[in-house]
């Protein structure tokens, strides 16, 4: 019965927080409503100089013009022209029609945008140039798997889901028991018989059902503003975010045992998940890493998470598609949540 009032001692120290009941409500909210039409990897608005010197590109401009991932600012008497336009920015590509041959220079300061832009404009120059050879004329076709409308939205939400997870379910712990030992309340509760497991228990189980709300509500929210839903079972989402909160509210925990101030606190989390994050392939492929890199997403639990979540949410996999993932994250909740009971320092 002891840890019954534990836990009501926490979440009364949460209601009485003017800010964090408002933030565990808006932060999912404003996730999910704003980052999806944000973070969109899709390169649009790239700006093209064409410079004809055959005076036979009026069909490549036409569709050029009418392409939504271009801008055509215009035609320029010579390539020296046309390139001092990319050095002063104001142009990202040009077109050289010169004998027949078409010449594409990308501005590839920005790589991504530089190499998709020259790919993009190749494909309408080789549409509007006719083929030569039967061969040539032969078209192939293209077949979507899972996300047939080439929706950017779909690949993120899962992601989303990840990274507010990892940071209400991170940070709030973290600053929890560091902020008692601030205030002096953690010397009341070492001189009582509580033992460290229920002290750690009462501590993990908010946030527990904060990341209950927070799969919900972000899964309803991507079901409503943008009619994307989960491919596969439900309960399998739940499963891995429970693990992955447990992760993390456990990590944060730990940290916080570990720190004396809250300063110290935040700086240690915001090292830890910065590196869990971008070593995660949550924003590009895990397989474009260095081989010594790619090592570290076998100690990475966001990197079991990501590929779990998005084999269940996006391609409709069930349990036995990501049991591995399932078994890898419970195993780091495990080791984390027993490491957090272990490093508190009970002086009674």
């Amino acid at each position: 019965m002891m840890i019954k009032y534990l836990i009501q001692k926490e979440f009364l120290q949460i209601r009485r927080n003017a800010f964090l009941p408002r933030l565990v409500v808006m932060f999912p909210i404003m996730i999910m409503c704003v980052m999806p039409w944000v973070m969109n990897q899709e390169v649009k608005n790239i700006r093209v100089c064409v410079v004809d010197v055959d005076h036979t590109a009026q069909r490549i401009i036409h569709s050029i013009e009418q392409s939504r991932y271009f801008i055509f600012t215009g035609q320029k008497a010579t390539y020296a022209e046309a390139l001092a336009d990319i050095e002063k920015s104001r142009t990202d590509v040009i077109l050289e029609i010169r004998d027949g041959q078409a010449l594409i220079a990308a501005n590839a300061v920005n790589g991504t945008k530089g190499a998709m832009g020259a790919a993009y404009l190749s494909q309408i120059v080789n549409q509007q140039i006719l083929p030569s050879s039967p061969m040539e004329k032969m078209q192939g076709a293209v077949l979507y798997l899972y996300n047939k409308h080439l929706d950017y939205k779909v690949f993120m939400i899962p992601a989303l889901l990840a990274i507010v997870m990892m940071l209400m379910c991170g940070f709030l712990p973290a600053l929890n028991i560091v902020g008692e030992k601030e205030a002096g309340t953690i010397e009341q509760i070492n001189v009582t018989p509580v033992s460290k497991w229920s002290f750690i228990l009462a501590k993990l189980i908010p946030y527990w059902i904060i990341a209950l709300f927070i799969v919900t509500a972000c899964l309803l929210l991507s079901w409503v503003i943008y009619g994307i839903t989960c491919q596969g079972p439900l309960w399998v989402v739940y499963v891995l975010a429970m693990l992955l909160a447990l992760f993390f509210s456990s990590l944060g925990l730990i940290i916080s045992n570990y720190s004396d101030t809250m300063q110290q606190a935040i700086f240690v989390m915001w090292f830890f998940v910065v590196c869990l994050m971008l070593l995660s392939g949550l924003f590009t492929p895990t397989r474009s890493m260095p081989d010594w890199s790619y090592a570290t997403t076998y100690v990475n639990p966001m990197h079991y998470f990501i590929d779990a979540v998005r084999t269940v949410f996006v391609r409709g996999g069930g349990f036995s598609s990501v049991a591995h993932q399932v078994l890898a994250l419970a195993g780091f909740a495990v080791i984390m949540g027993t490491w957090a009971v272990i490093s508190y320092k009970k002086n009674s």
